[in-house]
């Protein structure tokens, strides 16, 4: 659904009127478009002093062939600025945040990239406070960025500094348009080389409710990247799963995820068909609002099934061994009401709040079997079921964010390929809000 809000800011008179009433004026953001570059300018790259990740920063700059800066250049428009901020060892540092920033920071593009780099827990108290403060800084300064920036912070553990380049790629590119003020935590792992025009090539990934919206997205994302899709939804969504499948030149799996045997079908189909299973999105979800006085235990158990159990039940059994194919990337949709909660939605923010402890407690099994498994929690997004919502519901659902906008069903399946990447290896346990830093919630 357009909206028009925007449209109407974008014309002169009516960005004149928003000026004149203090009303948000979203702009327009940049995403992806095959064939162009990936960072649309200058980045400036500084760093704390005894930091260890400079080598990381400056080889993936110079792989995106980005033009790089090591000092202030008065009057540039930067698209990013980076700070390895790993050599903070105390607060009586953290001025070094100030320091690289503070001069420069209206210097960012329209479009531009803030990412700092910090260590995860350390077991000095001096050390894990001095990084913790990095997390406040990032999420404040993702407010205050204005004209469609973001900011992040990017934990990368010791041993790690191997693992950055795709997440450093998703958050200078146009592919994280709408995710800002996130905290990503990178682990050590073995990274395989991957063709960054095709990553998935040669690979076959399930999007479970592929039919519309978000999860026709990821499909026409994750076949954009080169793998071949299976597309499931239930059998009454046939005809307009088949129409995806078929475009992207992917198969379609009618399938209730409810099933009992739902998870072997699953496996047997992509084992007999193809040969492999590589990547498992779980993007199937329904809603049955109520309020909770309101709500019978049908809609109570058919939103809990379909959102929660049907993922646990799949991801167990193919991390098991003796499932006939193993996948290496497993990714959960979850939702930013299941961490802020919301009207109406009990049973819906309760499935969604349990796909994220079921992504960060399954973490660790996962890694142990060479795997990865992380979740995406969408705010507003605009889709048709968006669109249904009262009208002042959904100007606040787009205004209450720091892009003063909805996000796109796009922004949710960049994420998503960015989890998918072979190169994300590093990349685990992980919930990222695609919500342009919505103000609700964390």
């Amino acid at each position: 659904m357009a909206d028009r809000y925007q449209q109407f800011t974008s014309s002169p008179f009516g960005r004149h009127i928003a000026r004149r009433l203090g009303l948000p004026i979203p702009t327009p953001l940049r995403r992806h478009q095959p064939g162009e570059p990936i960072v649309a300018g200058p980045v400036l790259v500084g760093g704390a002093a005894g930091s260890r990740l400079g080598a990381a920063i400056t080889a993936t700059v110079d792989a995106v062939q980005a033009k790089v800066h090591g000092t202030p250049v008065d009057g540039e428009r930067y698209a990013a600025l980076v700070f390895d901020a790993t050599g903070i060892d105390s607060s009586t540092r953290l001025h070094e945040l100030y320091d690289f920033f503070g001069p420069v920071i209206r210097q960012v593009d329209r479009c531009g990239r803030v990412i700092v780099l910090g260590t995860p827990r350390h077991h000095d108290p001096r050390v894990s406070a001095a990084q913790r403060a990095l997390e406040g800084f990032v999420r404040s300064v993702g407010k205050e960025l204005r004209r469609g920036a973001t900011a992040q912070l990017v934990h990368v553990a010791e041993g790690a500094e191997n693992a950055v380049e795709s997440t450093l790629r998703f958050l200078l590119s146009a592919k994280s348009a709408y995710v800002s003020g996130q905290v990503i935590r990178i682990g050590a792992a073995e990274i395989p080389r991957v063709d960054w025009e095709k990553p998935l090539r040669g690979q076959v990934a399930l999007v479970t409710g592929a039919s519309r919206g978000i999860g026709e997205a990821i499909a026409e994302t994750l076949a954009r990247d080169g793998a071949h899709v299976v597309c499931l939804d239930v059998p009454a969504q046939g005809g307009a799963l088949a129409e995806v499948a078929n475009r992207i030149s992917g198969s379609a799996l009618q399938l209730d995820i409810t099933a009992e045997d739902a998870a072997n079908r699953i496996a047997e189909h992509c084992a007999q068909r193809h040969g492999r299973l590589d990547v498992v999105v779980h993007n199937a979800g329904i809603t049955r609002d109520k309020t909770l006085g309101r709500m019978t235990r049908q809609q109570w158990d058919a939103v809990l099934a379909v959102n929660l159990t049907a993922q646990e039940r799949i991801n167990e059994f193919l991390l098991a061994d003796f499932a006939p194919v193993r996948p290496t990337r497993f990714v959960g949709v979850a939702s930013i009401s299941g961490i802020a909660g919301n009207v109406g939605q009990t049973n819906y923010a309760a499935s969604k709040a349990g796909v994220i402890g079921h992504v960060q407690a399954t973490a660790g099994i996962a890694a142990g079997r060479g795997a990865t498994i992380n979740a995406v929690a969408p705010g507003f997004i605009e889709t048709r079921m968006t669109a249904a919502v009262p009208l002042f519901v959904r100007e606040a659902g787009r205004r209450m964010n720091s892009m003063s906008q909805g996000g796109l069903p796009v922004d949710v399946a960049e994420t998503i390929a960015w989890f998918a990447n072979p190169a994300s290896a590093g990349v685990n346990g992980n919930v990222v809000r695609v919500c342009g830093q919505s103000l609700l919630g964390a």
